[in-house]
């Protein structure tokens, strides 16, 4: 793969960029705390805006690696930060990238987070030279399936008891998109 790191990407309703030290407040205000949203992640709802920015502060250093890459998604029309998007494992052996995502559920429904998968899934193939992009989610939240699926993805299948989320060790709905069945704009 060729690795360009986190570079600003933009769409008609959103512009994914790095995370600033100054994302903190508004981070804390529009999704990390929400229990809502972290329901099916890895991490827990942040206690506090200073949690927000020590994490900020380990994700801008790892903005040097070449092959990191993590997006805070900006709305176009009014600035408003609402969510992040990532490749959360990059595998060169398999050339293959996942995908992972979280949204404050004020803007859950409404295609922001499945146009801003599209955006990364052109980028990954166009840009990095992957071969597949895949994510998967707790069997238990459909809608993050139906994300996968906007994006472009096919469903995998599922890999019983393979993944440990905050509601426990659960089940995994897999989903992927290959170089070969991207279609581009």
């Amino acid at each position: 793969m060729e690795h360009k790191g986190t570079v600003k990407l933009e769409t008609e309703r959103l512009i994914l960029r790095r995370h600033e030290i100054t994302d903190a407040e508004i981070m804390f205000k529009n999704w990390v705390t929400e229990e809502k949203v972290t329901k099916f992640l890895t991490w827990q709802p942040h206690k506090n805006a200073d949690e927000t920015r020590q994490l900020l502060n380990e994700w801008i250093k790892s903005y040097e690696k070449a092959d990191y890459y993590f997006w805070t998604i900006e709305l176009r029309s009014t600035h408003e930060l609402v969510g992040d998007i990532s490749a959360v494992n990059v595998d060169e052996a398999t050339e293959s990238i996942e995908l992972g995502y979280g949204i404050g559920s004020r803007w859950w429904g409404k295609g922001i987070t499945a146009e801003a998968g599209r955006a990364l899934v052109k980028f990954f193939f166009e840009e990095v030279k992957a071969k597949r992009v895949y994510a998967k989610h707790a069997s238990k939240n459909p809608n993050s399936g139906k994300v996968m699926q906007k994006i472009g993805m096919k469903k995998d299948g599922v890999i019983r008891q393979s993944w440990k989320c905050n509601q426990g060790i659960v089940d995994a709905v897999y989903y992927s998109i290959l170089k070969d069945e991207y279609e581009g704009d």
